[in-house]
């Protein structure tokens, strides 16, 4: 997911008055994975920050073909619903979401977190990163959006997030306590301007 800055200033031109748009969020990406981890990265098309992070360690899903075509290259790259996951239970040490819960209906987050959940590895690691999307309220403008500095160890990427507000509101603390219904362990929780970080593990027993 993401887009480029040209895009978003075409969209602005077009769409300006229907957008809402926070102020650019700057987003530190570690290199927290280790050098043999199994990484699958959930709407790992666009932008394609954990696939530039890591390369061939990346099996990148998006459920869209154009998205995957857009990234750059290094990941395995597979058109795929995250809510239906073609991949054996336990298949990898670690999944992310940077940035993708948010093109998520609400009613469909769970789904995407148990798969997560099933496809990981016990004692693997979901990573989330993703914007805290208030109601919309009174507001008018309908889509909600947000301009990305993601830094990374040894680049800068810049892009930026949009989906119809209506449907996706969301934070951090909603997505732990889902995440821990469908049996994660919240190891980790940050908020930092209009963005949260999320570290969930699967337990062993």
């Amino acid at each position: 997911m993401g887009m480029p800055a040209w895009r978003i200033l075409w969209l602005w031109g077009r769409l300006g008055r229907r957008m809402h748009v926070v102020h650019q969020q700057v987003v530190r990406v570690e290199d927290v994975f280790g050098d043999k981890d199994r990484i699958l990265d959930l709407g790992g098309g666009g932008a394609g920050v954990i696939g530039q992070l890591r390369g061939q360690q990346v099996t990148a899903v998006d459920i869209r073909q154009d998205e995957l075509d857009e990234s750059p290259p290094g990941p395995i790259k597979v058109v795929a619903d995250a809510k239906a996951l073609p991949f054996p239970d336990g298949s990898f040490d670690t999944v992310t979401a940077f940035f993708f819960l948010m093109y998520v209906p609400a009613a469909d987050r769970a789904a995407v977190l148990r798969e997560a959940h099933r496809v990981l590895c016990p004692g693997g690691t979901l990573h989330v990163w993703d914007a805290v999307i208030p109601a919309r309220g009174e507001r008018t403008q309908e889509l909600f959006v947000v301009p990305v500095r993601a830094e990374l160890p040894d680049q800068t990427i810049t892009t930026a997030y949009g989906v119809p507000w209506k449907g996706r509101e969301m934070s951090g603390d909603s997505i732990a306590r889902m995440a821990r219904d469908v049996g994660f362990a919240v190891t980790a929780i940050a908020q930092e301007g209009e963005t949260f970080r999320l570290t969930l593990t699967r337990p062993t027993g």
